[in-house]
């Protein structure tokens, strides 16, 4: 089988795809202020922490299919600054809502009753309830086509619920964490069942291989 050409496919094939195969992923619920100075929140799951040196996170950001901006990608163009709060379980269903499609005037965080603190380093405030927030600002953006951008933003400051983090050692309580992750259409994972790999050395998987009458392999 020679495999699926993607440009062969439709642009909903693509997704489709690529959707069901890159699983699960995190979900970034982000706020940032429209023009009035209301709160907009919007979920998405392109998205991942890019780099520590400098801390980075990329989101891909996708336009209205008449080509115009939805109210993320308008609010951080204009201001450069927005929050992304992780979801764990308890905030799945807000953030779920947070996806209806409300009209650009109507704030989701203030429709849908959710209590928000202030930030620290950016006018963006996060949501309460969020496990984690990371205050971020605009780094640079990158279009790919009239219906795609990918932001690069840098992590000013990562704000952490009661219990959940150990400063001294930067130890995140996953069992008290409980993120979930989003799989494809209606589909979302738990994340409750962490297994172990130890990471070997060389040296120490050649020992093994030999322990189990197993003799590496040498290049020619």
């Amino acid at each position: 089988m020679p495999g699926l050409l993607l440009r062969d496919l439709s642009r909903q094939d693509r997704y489709k795809l690529l959707c069901a195969v890159v699983v699960p992923r995190p979900i970034a619920l982000v706020t940032t202020l429209d023009v009035n100075g209301a709160v907009n929140a919007a979920p998405f799951s392109f998205f991942n922490v890019f780099s520590e040196d400098p801390p980075l996170i990329v989101l891909g950001l996708q336009h209205k299919s008449d080509r115009t901006l939805k109210d993320t990608t308008r609010n951080i163009q204009r201001d450069g600054e927005f929050v992304v709060q992780m979801v764990d379980e308890a905030l799945a269903k807000a953030m779920n809502d947070c996806a209806i499609d409300f009209p650009s005037s109507e704030s989701e965080v203030t429709a849908l009753g959710l209590a928000t603190l202030p930030s620290v380093d950016v006018r963006v405030p996060r949501l309460a309830a969020a496990p984690f927030a990371l205050e971020c600002k605009r780094n640079m953006s990158l279009a790919f086509g009239p219906g795609r951008e990918l932001l690069v933003g840098e992590v000013l400051r990562v704000h952490a619920r009661e219990g959940l983090l150990d400063t001294e050692s930067m130890y995140v309580d996953f069992a008290a964490y409980r993120p979930i992750g989003r799989l494809f259409g209606n589909l979302y994972s738990y994340q409750r069942e962490p297994f172990t790999m130890v990471r070997e050395t060389h040296a120490e998987w050649v020992m093994r291989m030999q322990a189990e009458g197993r003799e590496p392999a040498q290049e020619s």
